[in-house]
């Protein structure tokens, strides 16, 4: 497995997005998403991705039962922010406040089964806290030795320099694929700047990527606990849309011989050696589809072409129902 670099933390190019294996996208198979997690550790792919909300919390005890025994091979990445209460429902409300901080990474260290965390994100940031109150907690948890490295999400670039200001920030987790190109410009700009490696989360656009869903039947027969079925960019003429991308991506795949996953895969890949995508599968078949796009190579036509079919702000639709945690 080929390893790349986020600041100074080596990790696998390819990670694993674990979300989706407890929250979010239907059914759960706990029994596959473990065989999943190992799959992707004996392949050589390291860096697991949790929050403490999936679930909430269901997903950070899945992960520790799939790497018991196997700690040291693993590169973990969880988060906080999108505030649990004690009965472990989500608020709705973000909370970067020490205390919170503090109360959150002792319950993922327990439940991870874990005496530190490898790369510990603010999920969402707290626009009622000062950026650098949160990461000056976090930094003190660095110097405690229960996480290593810190990482942020969904940051808005001035954000971010202002972080940077208080403690070295190792990486950088928001959407970006094809269909997201938001981060392009400033929010890209900035991290490269400052030495911040980039995590694209939903690198194949939530599954719509794949080439799997091709009508708005398809989105009625999701699972009724899949989230896409209210998602914007899977509705009515946004839907209609978004599946012209689709075509093209898959025109460009089969001339290339790889599927339209490896083709979008591989897009992100290409976009620099600091962005280690975190495709999300609780599937063995799909994780190893997905190992396939590090073979996948995309000359300068092939990327112009994509460029051309997938201009930023091209995608119909907001990519949640509600904007307002996002770029803070």
């Amino acid at each position: 497995m080929k390893t790349r670099k986020l600041g100074e933390l080596e990790v696998s190019a390819l990670g694993l997005g674990c979300m989706g294996m407890s929250f979010a996208y239907g059914q759960k198979d706990d029994n596959e998403s473990i065989n999943t997690i190992h799959y992707a550790l004996d392949h050589g792919i390291n860096f697991l991705d949790t929050a403490d909300m999936y679930g909430p919390w269901l997903n950070e005890e899945l992960v520790a039962k799939a790497i018991k025994g196997r700690r040291d091979q693993v590169i973990l990445a969880t988060k906080f922010g999108n505030e649990i209460n004690d009965e472990g429902k989500y608020t709705r409300r973000v909370n970067g406040r020490p205390e919170y901080i503090r109360k959150s990474v002792e319950g993922s260290l327990r439940r991870l089964g874990t005496d530190y965390i490898d790369l510990y994100y603010q999920h969402r940031v707290d626009t009622e806290v000062p950026i650098e109150e949160t990461i000056g907690t976090m930094a003190d948890l660095v110097k405690e030795g229960k996480i290593r490295y810190i990482g942020m999400s969904e940051a808005a670039a001035e954000t971010i320099r202002r972080a940077a200001k208080v403690h070295t920030i190792t990486a950088l987790q928001t959407e970006y694929s094809l269909w997201t190109r938001d981060p392009e410009g400033e929010i890209l700009d900035t991290i490269r700047e400052l030495g911040i490696g980039f995590v694209p989360y939903s690198p194949l656009g939530r599954g719509f990527l794949t080439g799997q869903i091709k009508s708005a039947e398809d989105v009625a027969a999701l699972d009724e606990n899949d989230f896409r079925r209210n998602h914007p960019r899977f509705k009515g003429e946004n839907l209609e849309k978004n599946l012209q991308l689709v075509s093209k991506v898959q025109e460009i795949a089969d001339e290339k011989g790889c599927t339209a996953s490896q083709l979008a895969l591989a897009w992100v890949l290409a976009q620099g050696e600091d962005m280690v995508p975190i495709p999300g599968t609780k599937h063995v078949k799909y994780l190893e589809e997905n190992i396939g796009a590090l073979d996948v190579q995309l000359s300068d036509e092939d990327l112009s072409r994509l460029d051309e079919y997938a201009p930023k702000g091209f995608t119909a639709g907001d990519r949640y129902a509600d904007m307002s945690t996002v770029n803070h």
